[in-house]
C-alpha cells in the first residue's frame, strides 16, 4: 500500500481524463471553497519586483504577523515550505526524546491514532521509526480513546518518542480535548507530541494548543488549507524557543520564497477573511451534511472540519467503483481504503461551494440508488443482469452566459443572437437574466412584467416571454431607489440598502425560477449585468458570477471596443475576479468593432496570453439593425436618437444631426425629413416605443432636454415615465411645459403622449399614496387634455388590443401603469382615441387639434398604424403621402443579427464547451 497517496492530485487526474485541471470538480482535496482571499493577485503583483532579490532568510515579517495573529512569541515559531516540509525535518531534531527524557534516551516508536494523515507514517518510515497504529473506533465516531493512548505511553520499555495527533483529525474531522492533551503531555515529558492543526482554522471557537502549550508539544500550522493556497506552500510550527533555534540552524536559507512570505503575512492580518471564511464554511458544511444524510445507502461521520468521512452501506459497496463513476462526470473524491483502520467502503468529501456540493449531491443521488448499482465488483452475473435497467443521471441543462466589462457592452444583443443561433441549429434554448435594471419593460401573456430585452430574447428562441426569464426587474424612480418587480409582480419601492438586505431572500426565488425554466429547455443563455468586477457589489451579487456558478454556465466576457480601452478592460476585469470566478470564464469577445480586423491581431494575442483565455471572436458593429441596442437605463448618448436617415436620401450611416429648428440637418430644414422630437425625461421608460419610428427612412427622431431645443417638430412625443411627478417638475423647470402648450395652440405639430406622457397632457396628477412623491403631492399637468390621473398602488399589466378611432385601425400593444385617468366633468368632452373591445377607454384626443394620448405601449410596432400616422402628418404639411413604408421586422432583424454573429464568433468552440452537438 502506498502510504503517500494523497487527494488533490488534480494534474494526474486531468492527464488521465484528457481535460484541463479546472474542468474537474475536486472533492478529494480539503481546501477552503471560499478562498483564496480576493487580494491574492494584487499582493503577488506587488511582490513581483522583489523577486530580483533573495527572499528574507529569517521570514521576519511573516513570523511577526504570525506572532500577532496567534498571540505567541515570534521566537517560538518557525516557517518553512509547507508543514509537510516541517514534518520531515523534525525527527532528526527530536532524537533523545522529549525535554523530560533521560540522557541515554534514544529515538523509539511513534504512535499514530488512526485513521490519520498518511504523511505521519511516511515521515516515520523515512527516518526508520517503528510505527504503532492506535485504532479509532467507528462505533465511537472515531473519538480519541484517552485511556488506551495513556496505556500505550505507560509501556515502560517500549515507551514511544513521538505521538501524532490531528486537531481536527484527517480524515474523520473529529477534534479532541486540548486540556486532556495538556495533562497527558505533562505526565509524559519524555515524549514528543506533534499536533497537526492544519484544519483548525475551520473550527469556530477551538481552544488552540498554541496557548498554554506544554514544552513537549509541537503544533503544526498550515496556511495551505484555510487560505486555499496549496500551490504557494506556506507552513509554520510552534515549539520551544530552543528547539525552534535548532530547527532554523538545520534548515537551508530561503526555504520560504518571496511570494509565499508576502502572501502569508497578509493572510495572517486579514481578520475579516478569517471570520467570514470560518462562518461560511461551517454553515455550508452543516447544510451539506444534512443533504448527504438524506441519501440512500450512505452514512456520514460527524465532522468539525471542512471535510466529511462517508461510508457506503452494504457489503458490495466499493468506494473505488463510486470514484470511477464520479470521475466520468469529472468529479473527484478521496477513496480512503489506504488509511489504516478504514476499508474500501470509506471515502472523504471536501466541502465546496454550495452549487458544487449540489452537483455532487445530484450525482450521488443517482449513483447510490439500488436500481443503478449494476456493476459493483463481486456481484454475480445474475445480480448484474437482474439490475441491468438503469436510469441515467439527470443532466444539468448546459448553459452559457455573456458578462461584460461594463454596461452597454452589447450583452443583450449577443444573448439574443445566441438564442436565435441555437434555435436555428435545432436546440430549444431559453434566455435568462436574474436581475435587470431597466426602464424598458413589457408584459408576458399571463400579465407579468419583465425587461424588454428578455422579451426580445424570448422571441429569438421562438418562445412566449415568461416571468422566470427575468425574475427581478428594477425600475429606477429616484437617485437612490427603484420599484422592485419580482417574478412579474411589483413589490413596491426600495432604497438601495433595503434591496441589498432583501437579496438573500430573493436569491432562492431567482434560483428556483432558473431551475424550473432550465428543466424545460436543453440550453440556457444567460445575461449578466454591468460588470462582474464591481468591488462594491460583488459580496451580494446574484446576477453575474454567483448566478453563473448556480447555473454552471460557461462565461464569455464581452468588451466594447467602440468605447476604447477594451484590452485593459478585459485584462483588468480578469485580474479583479476571484479565482473561482476566473475559472468560470471560458473566453473573451470583442464587440462593436469598426475598422480593419487584421490590425487587432497583436493585441488579441496579448490579451489571450495575459488572461489565459481565448478570444472567441471580434464582432463588428452592425448599423441599422432594427433592434434595441441595449436594455439599459444609460441609453442616452447625446441629444439625438438614431439620426441616421433622411427622407429621399436613403440611409446615411452615422449621419450627423445637430440641434433643433435652427440647425437640424439640411434635410430637415428643407422639409426632406419628418422631424420627430421626444422629451428626454430623467425617468424616461419604454423608450423602445420609438425604435420603429427611428428605423423609418425619412424620419429623424431627436431627444429634447430644453425649451430652446424644441423648435416646431412635425411630431412631438411625450414618452413613458417611471416617475411622472418628478418628470413633470423637470418639464416645467426646463421651460418645456410652456413650449409644448404653445405648439398645441398653434396646431401644426402633432402631439402624442404615451403612458406617463398621456398623464402629463392632462389637467392634474395626484399621488395620494405617495408612490412617487413622499409628500403625497397633487400637481397640475399641461392642461391639454381634460383628464385627471390618480396614481394607485395596483399596477395595470396587460397585453391590449384596441381600436384607434381616427384611423379605424385595430392596434396591439401592452399597458404598464399605476395611473387611472378619468375625464373631467364640466369641460368639453374629448374624443375617445383608443377603446378596447370590452369598452375600456385607454386614450383620449382633442376634437380640433392634433393632440392625443394613450396608455398603449408598442403602438408604433404596428406597420399600418405607423403608415397612417406618418401620412397624416405629411398630408397636413401639404406633402405627398408615403408610397413605401420602412419594414420594422424583428424576425428578419434577429436572423440578420444571428448570421452576423455566427460569421464572427467561434460558435463551434462554444458548442464544444457546452458539450452540445
Amino acid at each position: 500500500m502506498d502510504t503517500r497517496t494523497h487527494g488533490g492530485n488534480i494534474w494526474q487526474l486531468a492527464r488521465n481524463l484528457g481535460c484541463k485541471p479546472r474542468e474537474i470538480l475536486d472533492f478529494s482535496a480539503s481546501i477552503n471553497p471560499f478562498g483564496p482571499p480576493s487580494w491574492l493577485g494584487e499582493t503577488i503583483r506587488n511582490a513581483v519586483s522583489d523577486l530580483r532579490h533573495y527572499p528574507d532568510p529569517d521570514c521576519s515579517e511573516l513570523l511577526e504577523a504570525a506572532s500577532g495573529h496567534y498571540g505567541i512569541s515570534a521566537n517560538e515559531l518557525v516557517a518553512d515550505n509547507g508543514t509537510a516540509e516541517i514534518l520531515h525535518r523534525l525527527p532528526p531534531l527530536l532524537k533523545g526524546g522529549g525535554p523530560g527524557a533521560g540522557p541515554d534516551a534514544g529515538l523509539g516508536r511513534a504512535v499514530i491514532p488512526g485513521p490519520a494523515y498518511a504523511d505521519y507514517a511516511a515521515t516515520c518510515a523515512a527516518h526508520g521509526l517503528e510505527v504503532e497504529h492506535l485504532p479509532l473506533e467507528p462505533r465511537d465516531d472515531f473519538a480519541l480513546d484517552w485511556d488506551r493512548l495513556h496505556d500505550r505511553l505507560r509501556e515502560g520499555s517500549r515507551s514511544p518518542n513521538l505521538i501524532f495527533l490531528g486537531q481536527p483529525n484527517n480524515p474523520t474531522g473529529r477534534t479532541f480535548s486540548p486540556d486532556r492533551l495538556r495533562t497527558l503531555a505533562a505526565e509524559h515529558p519524555e515524549c514528543w507530541f506533534i499536533v497537526d492543526e492544519a484544519f483548525a482554522d475551520f473550527v469556530p471557537g477551538l481552544d488552540r494548543l498554541l496557548h498554554r502549550r506544554p514544552p513537549n508539544v509541537i503544533v503544526l500550522l498550515s496556511l495551505t488549507k484555510f487560505y486555499a493556497l496549496p500551490g504557494l506552500r506556506i507552513g509554520l510550527a510552534a515549539m520551544e524557543p530552543a528547539l525552534a533555534s535548532r530547527y532554523r540552524k538545520r534548515s537551508p536559507d530561503w526555504s520560504v520564497n518571496t511570494l509565499a512570505q508576502a502572501v502569508g503575512t497578509r493572510c495572517l492580518q486579514d481578520a475579516a477573511f478569517q471570520r467570514d471564511g470560518r462562518e461560511r464554511a461551517a454553515r455550508e458544511r452543516d447544510r451539506f451534511v444534512a443533504a448527504l444524510a438524506g441519501l440512500t445507502g450512505l452514512m456520514v461521520s460527524p465532522s468539525e472540519a471542512n471535510f466529511l468521512l462517508c461510508r457506503g452501506i452494504g457489503p458490495e459497496f466499493d468506494a473505488g467503483w463510486l470514484a470511477g463513476k464520479l470521475l466520468e462526470q469529472r468529479i473527484a473524491i478521496r477513496v480512503c481504503a489506504n488509511f489504516p483502520g478504514l476499508d474500501r467502503s470509506y471515502f472523504r468529501l471536501a466541502v465546496r461551494q454550495p452549487e458544487e456540493n449540489d452537483r455532487l449531491l445530484e450525482t450521488l443521488g443517482q449513483l447510490l440508488e439500488p436500481a443503478n448499482r449494476t456493476n459493483f465488483p463481486g456481484q454475480s452475473q445474475g445480480q448484474s443482469q437482474g439490475q441491468s435497467r438503469t436510469r441515467s443521471r439527470k443532466r444539468t441543462t448546459p448553459a452559457l452566459m455573456f458578462q461584460g466589462t461594463c454596461s452597454n457592452a452589447g450583452k443583450s444583443l449577443l444573448t439574443a443572437a445566441l438564442c436565435r443561433i441555437l434555435r436555428q441549429d435545432g436546440f430549444s434554448p431559453a434566455p435568462f437574466k436574474a436581475q435587470n435594471m431597466a426602464l424598458n419593460s413589457g408584459v408576458t401573456p399571463d400579465g407579468g412584467e419583465i425587461g424588454r430585452a428578455q422579451i426580445l430574447q424570448a422571441q429569438a428562441c421562438a418562445l412566449e416571454p415568461d416571468r422566470r426569464m427575468n425574475p427581478i426587474l428594477l425600475k429606477p424612480n429616484s437617485e437612490t431607489g427603484s420599484q422592485v418587480i419580482v417574478l412579474g409582480e411589483p413589490r413596491g419601492n426600495m432604497t438601495v440598502g433595503a434591496y441589498i438586505r432583501a437579496k438573500e431572500e430573493l436569491r432562492g426565488l431567482v434560483h428556483d425560477g432558473y431551475d424550473s425554466l432550465a428543466a424545460e429547455h436543453d440550453v440556457m443563455v444567460l445575461e449578466g449585468a454591468g460588470s462582474p468586477a464591481e468591488i462594491n457589489l460583488r459580496h451580494h451579487d446574484l446576477v453575474n458570477m454567483a448566478m453563473a456558478r448556480h447555473a454552471r454556465a460557461a462565461v464569455y466576457l464581452v468588451g466594447d471596443i467602440d468605447r476604447g480601452g477594451v484590452f485593459a478592460a478585459l485584462s483588468g476585469t480578469m485580474d479583479m475576479l476571484e479565482e473561482w470566478e476566473r475559472d468560470l470564464v471560458r473566453g473573451l469577445v470583442i464587440n462593436k468593432f469598426r475598422g480593419q480586423r487584421s490590425l487587432l491581431d497583436p493585441a488579441l494575442d496579448w490579451v489571450a496570453r495575459r488572461t489565459a483565455r481565448p478570444v472567441l471572436g471580434v464582432v463588428p458593429y452592425l448599423a441599422d439593425l432594427g433592434l434595441p441596442e441595449e436594455d439599459s437605463v444609460n441609453f442616452k448618448q447625446g441629444a439625438l436618437f438614431r439620426p441616421d436617415r433622411t427622407r429621399g436620401a436613403g440611409g446615411q450611416a452615422q449621419g450627423e444631426v445637430q440641434g433643433l429648428a435652427q440647425g437640424l440637418t439640411q434635410g430637415v430644414a428643407q422639409g426632406e425629413a419628418l422631424d420627430v422630437a421626444c422629451l428626454d425625461l430623467p425617468h424616461i421608460s419604454n423608450f423602445t416605443d420609438l425604435d420603429p419610428l427611428a428605423a423609418e427612412p425619412g424620419v429623424i427622431v431627436r431627444l429634447v432636454r430644453h425649451a430652446g431645443e424644441l423648435g416646431a417638430p412635425d411630431l412631438l412625443i411625450l414618452p413613458g415615465s417611471k416617475n411622472v411627478m418628478a418628470d413633470m417638475a423637470f418639464v416645467r423647470e426646463r421651460g418645456l411645459a410652456g413650449a409644448v402648450v404653445r405648439l398645441a395652440e398653434r396646431g401644426t405639430t402633432h402631439i402624442l403622449g404615451i403612458c406617463g406622457g398621456y398623464q402629463m397632457l392632462g389637467s392634474r396628477i395626484e399621488d395620494p399614496h405617495g408612490l412617487e412623491s413622499p409628500a403625497r403631492a397633487s400637481i397640475p399637468g399641461l392642461g391639454l387634455l381634460p383628464l385627471t390621473t390618480r396614481l394607485e398602488p395596483d399596477k395595470t399589466l396587460r397585453r391590449t388590443v384596441a381600436e384607434h378611432r381616427a384611423s379605424g385601425l385595430t392596434v396591439a400593444g401592452y399597458e404598464i401603469h399605476h395611473g387611472q385617468s378619468i375625464p373631467e366633468p364640466g369641460r368639453d368632452d374629448p374624443a375617445v382615441a383608443l377603446k378596447t373591445a370590452d369598452g375600456r377607454v385607454i386614450g383620449l384626443e382633442l376634437h380640433d387639434k392634433p393632440v392625443w394620448g394613450s396608455y398603449l405601449h408598442g403602438i408604433f410596432d404596428d406597420a399600418p398604424f405607423r403608415r397612417w400616422l406618418l401620412n397624416t402628418i405629411l398630408t397636413a404639411k401639404g406633402e405627398s403621402p408615403l408610397t413605401a413604408l420602412g419594414v420594422w421586422d424583428t424576425e428578419a432583424a434577429l436572423d440578420r443579427l444571428a448570421d452576423h454573429v455566427r460569421r464572427h464568433l467561434d460558435i463551434a468552440r462554444i458548442y464544444k464547451t457546452l458539450e452540445v452537438r
